[in-house]
């Protein structure tokens, strides 16, 4: 990797507000444009990479350094990474882990997404801090700075984009396989109890992990998928997963949100699922200035007033004065109290706009899972 730096092009991270960072290439040859955002995990940058809720965004860490740990093929969180590009402090000369099957500029390459390393990152983060997420370029041609700045401000907004249809999976699929287990530690996942279909606006495979070590077979279905098919299938509960984009641009899953809620079956919805639900119950959601992105966010219980570390990674947030009557606040966000978390007050419905499945992250809120599997089990009464 220490060679590969040493002989790294130079490369020009170029924002929409006309300030422009030059740096080293790795990765993909490629000139890419996205929502850049910034991402304050210490660790996950390979769960970070592929997962398909950032499609369409520059991700950049806050960390120092990335990429010491290498990649492996069991922490994907996809089949492959969906973001537009990845920027960072220092891009580490060496990989040192067991797990390791390769290095991080290598993956990059291979997945055709562009990196940038050598960034002031503490100075990017400060400017989205201050001026909100913006539209951003890496690019390999730094001698017309001016251009680069130009085709930053010429790729579209995040908002009013249904970027769901692209992340998508195309045809129903089961998932079997539970939590990973060190070699030697192995142990079957226990029995099924519950049958659940999850939508997949984006689904990240940590979540799917999780809902089948709690006891559920799992059905997967495109993001397309009508109530009346999802019902079809007689699940014990429906879950609305993650994913990318503008929530209010996938009118489909806010319609079959809002079908599935008049049904009576218990539903969970996580991040955009949780957007998705808080649009089919009558409420709006609106764009963060700088988005939610990192392992390390503290959020507070309402019910019980306990404060939970937790993993998030997203743009758009519930209004919740929209809400009024419609749903009850369960969490709230300790950093700009934006809503984290809902309940219906009659049906067995809730969501929360973090990741409980934190993979990797805090574990804090994983009694979300257990919360579903009891009211698919009182439904079942």
């Amino acid at each position: 990797m220490a060679e590969k730096m040493d002989k790294a092009a130079p490369a020009l991270l170029a924002l929409e507000d006309g300030s422009v960072y030059q740096g080293a290439a790795f990765g993909a040859d490629a000139d890419q444009a996205g929502e850049l955002v910034f991402n304050t995990a210490i660790t996950g940058y390979q769960e970070i990479l592929t997962d398909p809720s950032y499609r369409g965004q520059i991700v950049l860490m806050t960390a120092p350094e990335i990429g010491n740990v290498g990649v492996n093929r069991e922490d994907y969180e996809s089949g492959h990474p969906f973001c537009a590009g990845f920027v960072v402090r220092e891009l580490s000369p060496r990989v040192s882990s067991w797990r390791a099957e390769g290095d991080l500029s290598d993956f990059l390459a291979a997945s055709g997404v562009a990196g940038i390393a050598g960034i002031d990152t503490r100075a990017v983060t400060r400017r989205l801090r201050m001026g909100g997420a913006q539209r951003a370029l890496i690019t390999r041609k730094v001698d017309d700075p001016a251009a680069a700045v130009a085709r930053a401000r010429a790729h579209p907004s995040l908002e009013g984009r249904d970027l769901v249809k692209e992340v998508t999976s195309g045809q129903p699929y089961d998932w079997e396989e539970g939590l990973w287990q060190a070699p030697g530690m192995a142990q079957q996942a226990p029995p099924i109890r519950h049958r659940v279909v999850a939508y997949d606006f984006g689904i990240k495979r940590g979540i799917l992990r999780r809902l089948r070590q709690a006891g559920c077979s799992v059905k997967v279905v495109p993001a397309q998928t009508s109530a009346k098919d999802v019902l079809k299938e007689k699940p014990d509960g429906i879950f609305l997963s993650n994913g990318p984009g503008d929530p209010a641009a996938v009118v489909y899953a806010v319609e079959a949100a809002a079908e599935l809620c008049r049904s009576g079956k218990p539903i969970f919805g996580i991040c955009l699922g949780h957007q998705i639900l808080g649009l089919a119950l009558g409420g709006k959601t609106y764009k963060l200035k700088f988005g939610h992105h990192g392992a390390n966010h503290p959020v507070m219980d309402l019910a019980t007033t306990k404060v939970e570390i937790t993993s998030q990674n997203h743009g758009f947030a519930v209004d919740v004065a929209s809400l009024s009557g419609k749903a009850v606040l369960t969490h709230i966000n300790l950093n700009d109290r934006t809503v984290e978390g809902m309940r219906h007050d009659r049906l067995p419905i809730f969501s929360v706009q973090y990741h409980p499945e934190a993979s990797p992250g805090p574990h804090d809120p994983s009694y979300l899972f257990d919360r579903f599997i009891k009211l698919m089990g009182e439904s079942e009464r």
